[in-house]
């Protein structure tokens, strides 16, 4: 069934993705080479806790940590633990937080130190594929206008897809209906209308689209051992286009900018 939250509901969603938003902004700041992952778990659960909220993920079906941290050809579900992080790394940093019953979920990829330039055209297309999936968040559009606004740019670029892992509903569970993928045909798929509120998150690979899950039961990686990439927002829908309810602060991180262009700030203001 598909929910549509009331303004009571979605400031509820909001307060708490001002949280999810402000803790990853925090580890985008703390990541650098040298650091083990379960560090990035440590701050990110004390950061929710520290904030009023619960870390969502944890303990969810089994998941053993506050945060996923997925690296390089992972594309998400990393279980954060010893690995170091190494100059020139993708990292994934994927959290959500609940705060008085209600879920925020949101998700980015960073360079760690100096990457390559193919890697940073990864980062820098899959986060163009969130936006113009959000931007097609409208409402009387479709759930498949969202899909095919992201495939279409992927898969311009010579990037894959994954299909099966999509984005979802979100409110008082992480994950309800509906569901969202990331490829699909415009005008299919349940309508959009005010008050729907989705998490749209793009996972991209930059070979072939394929994945295998890794034998700790979450892990997913590409099957060809490339590069993966991964956005998302919790945004919901109203009469005036769509509003990102995770939106980071500017000023927290010096790159923080790059992953908030003008149409994240002008969804922010509606």
């Amino acid at each position: 069934m598909i929910t549509l939250r009331s303004a009571r509901e979605i400031e509820a969603i909001r307060r708490s993705g001002k949280i999810t938003a402000a803790v990853l902004t925090v580890l985008m700041q703390m990541a650098r080479p040298g650091m083990a992952t379960r560090e990035l778990d440590r701050i990110a659960e004390r950061g929710i806790r520290e904030r009023g909220g619960v870390p969502t993920f944890k303990g969810y079906r089994g998941f053993p940590a506050s945060v996923c941290v997925s690296v390089n050809d992972e594309v998400v579900h990393g279980i954060p633990g010893t690995y170091v992080l190494r100059d020139g790394d993708l990292l994934s940093i994927d959290l959500g937080t609940t705060l008085d019953g209600y879920v925020s979920d949101s998700a980015i990829t960073i360079g760690v130190g100096t990457v390559s330039q193919p890697a940073q055209q990864l980062l820098d297309v899959t986060q163009e594929c969130l936006m113009l999936g959000v931007a097609k968040m409208r409402s009387g559009a479709h759930v498949g206008d969202i899909g095919a606004a992201v495939q279409e740019h992927a898969e311009r670029h010579g990037y894959g897809v994954v299909r099966e892992l999509v984005g979802h509903g979100v409110g008082r569970e992480m994950h309800e209906e509906p569901q969202v993928p990331n490829y699909g045909r415009r005008g299919s798929g349940p309508l959009l209308r005010p008050g729907l509120v989705l998490a749209v998150e793009p996972m991209i690979t930059q070979g072939d689209r394929a994945i295998v899950i890794r034998e700790d039961g979450w892990t997913v990686v590409t099957a060809d051992g490339k590069l993966a990439a991964h956005f998302e927002h919790t945004i919901v829908v109203t009469e005036r286009g769509p509003r990102i309810l995770t939106l980071r602060e500017v000023g927290e991180h010096p790159s923080a900018e790059a992953f908030r262009p003008d149409a994240e700030r002008n969804m922010a203001a509606l």
